[in-house]
């Protein structure tokens, strides 16, 4: 599989759904309701410069939203085909690099409660639980990582 982590193009943007409907597809039964990222406007996103993939062909899925003081993750999806085979982790450090790139200072988050899995992994990365909120339909748990600033090896201090 190709490592390359590579903004998305228009011609992605089929596969961007596949990725994403079979990533998210096991939890409709369980949450009751189709999840968010199902629904979204995968053209205009790739179009605006939010989506990130990697794979080919396309196995892992980032929707990245830069805001003033944050990066908001609002979608990684991995495709079950590859599932346990790290692609998730790589994804989840490029979302570290992409935010200190944009010299921005945290990363955000949400998921859904019903969605357990996230509840063990995301800590693991440095996030935090922030607090739980009911919005609409949906119970979410709202996470952020703060990120440490980089260490530079700038000029000493003569």
């Amino acid at each position: 599989m190709n490592d390359e982590i590579r903004l998305a193009t228009a011609a992605d943007v089929p596969r961007v759904r596949e990725v994403t409907d079979a990533a998210y597809r096991p939890y409709i039964e369980r949450i009751g309701l189709v999840p968010v990222p199902m629904e979204a406007d995968h053209a205009a996103n790739v179009a605006a410069g939010r989506v990130f993939v990697t794979g080919d062909p396309v196995a892992g899925v980032l929707v990245l939203v830069p805001e003033p003081d944050h990066l908001f993750l609002d979608s990684v999806s991995v495709h079950p085909d590859v599932k346990g085979t790290g692609l998730g982790r790589r994804l989840l450090h490029y979302v570290d690099d992409h935010a200190r790139a944009l010299k921005l200072p945290e990363i955000r988050l949400y998921t859904n409660a019903m969605m357990w899995e996230n509840q063990q992994i995301y800590p693991r990365y440095g996030y935090e639980l922030v607090e739980r909120r009911v919005e609409g339909a949906y119970d979410r748990f709202h996470y952020r990582k703060v990120l440490a600033p980089e260490s530079g090896g700038g000029a000493g201090r003569g």
